[in-house]
C-alpha cells in the first residue's frame, strides 16, 4: 500500500471519528499500526489531519461564529457564552500542558485504548439507560456550572480512547443539558481545545517536517476536512432524535475485539 493511500485512509478515519463519541485518538493508534504508517512521520501527520478536522468545525459554524463575535461587542449573553467556552477549555488545557509527555510515554498503546473504549461504552450505555431530565434545552441557556462541569469532564479525554466528544457531551448531559445542546457546546469547545493542541504540537514538530512529507500531509489534511464536515452535519441531525447507545455498543465490541486480538 502506498503512503498516499495510507494518508487518505487515516485522514478519513480522523474526520469520521474526531467529533463522535468513539475516540479518534484510539482509532488512529489502531489504524496507523495496522496500516504500517511510518513511525517517524506519524506524530506530524496526526497534527495535520487533526487541523483538517477542526477546520471543518470552523467552516460549518462560520456564520454563527461571525455573528457571535459581532454580538459579543454589545451583548452580554454572547460575551458570557464565549467566557463559558473558555472556562470549559481551561481544565484540560492545564492538565494536558503539565502531563502531555507522561501521557504520550505511558498511555498510547492499543491495550490502553481498548480498555478505555470498553469503560467509556459502559458509561455511555448507563447514562442513556437512565437519562437525567434536561433542564437546559439550548446552549445559550447553559450556566457557568454546566460549563465548568463539561470542562472537568473533558480532562478525562486526555486518556487515549476515552473520546473528547464522549466526555464533553456526556458531561453536559449529566450536568442537565439536552443532548443537542451538549453536542453543540462540545463542538464550540473543540475550537479552542483542538486548535491550541494542534498549534502546540505543530510548533514542536515544524523543525522536523521534510519536503517529502508534503504530499501525504496535504492528502491527509484534505481528506480529514471533507470527511469531518460530512460527519459533523450528519451527527447534528442524528442527535435531534436518537441517543448514543449504538456508539456504546460499538465501543464495547471494538474494545473486546482488540483485547482478543492482543
Amino acid at each position: 500500500m502506498t503512503q498516499a493511500l495510507q494518508a487518505l485512509i487515516l485522514g478519513i478515519v480522523e474526520g469520521a471519528t474526531e467529533f463522535v463519541p468513539v475516540s479518534s485518538t484510539g482509532h488512529l493508534i489502531i489504524a496507523a499500526d495496522w496500516l504500517g504508517y511510518p513511525e517517524a512521520e506519524r506524530a506530524t501527520f496526526e497534527i495535520f489531519i487533526q487541523m483538517g478536522a477542526i477546520l471543518a468545525v470552523f467552516w460549518h459554524y462560520r456564520s454563527d461564529l461571525l455573528q457571535l463575535a459581532q454580538r459579543a461587542q454589545r451583548e452580554r449573553p454572547a460575551q458570557e457564552l464565549i467566557g463559558k467556552v473558555l472556562l470549559a477549555f481551561l481544565p484540560a488545557a492545564a492538565v494536558g500542558f503539565l502531563l502531555h509527555r507522561w501521557i504520550e510515554a505511558h498511555l498510547f498503546s492499543v491495550r490502553a485504548v481498548a480498555g478505555a473504549l470498553i469503560v467509556g461504552g459502559i458509561v455511555i450505555w448507563l447514562v442513556e439507560r437512565r437519562p437525567r431530565p434536561a433542564t437546559v434545552q439550548r446552549m445559550e441557556a447553559m450556566g457557568w456550572r454546566e460549563a465548568l462541569w463539561v470542562g472537568l469532564a473533558q480532562v478525562t479525554s486526555l486518556y487515549p480512547g476515552v473520546s473528547r466528544a464522549a466526555a464533553t457531551i456526556i458531561g453536559g448531559m449529566l450536568a442537565g443539558m439536552s443532548r443537542p445542546a451538549a453536542t453543540q457546546f462540545s463542538f464550540y469547545l473543540a475550537l479552542p481545545t483542538l486548535t491550541a493542541a494542534s498549534l502546540f504540537s505543530l510548533a514542536k514538530a515544524l523543525p522536523t517536517i521534510t519536503a517529502g512529507e508534503a504530499s501525504s500531509l496535504t492528502i491527509g489534511f484534505v481528506s480529514a476536512f471533507v470527511t469531518a464536515l460530512l460527519v459533523i452535519r450528519a451527527f447534528l441531525r442524528y442527535v435531534q432524535s436518537h441517543d448514543f447507545r449504538p456508539f456504546a455498543y460499538y465501543r464495547i465490541a471494538l474494545g473486546v475485539l482488540l483485547l482478543l486480538y492482543l
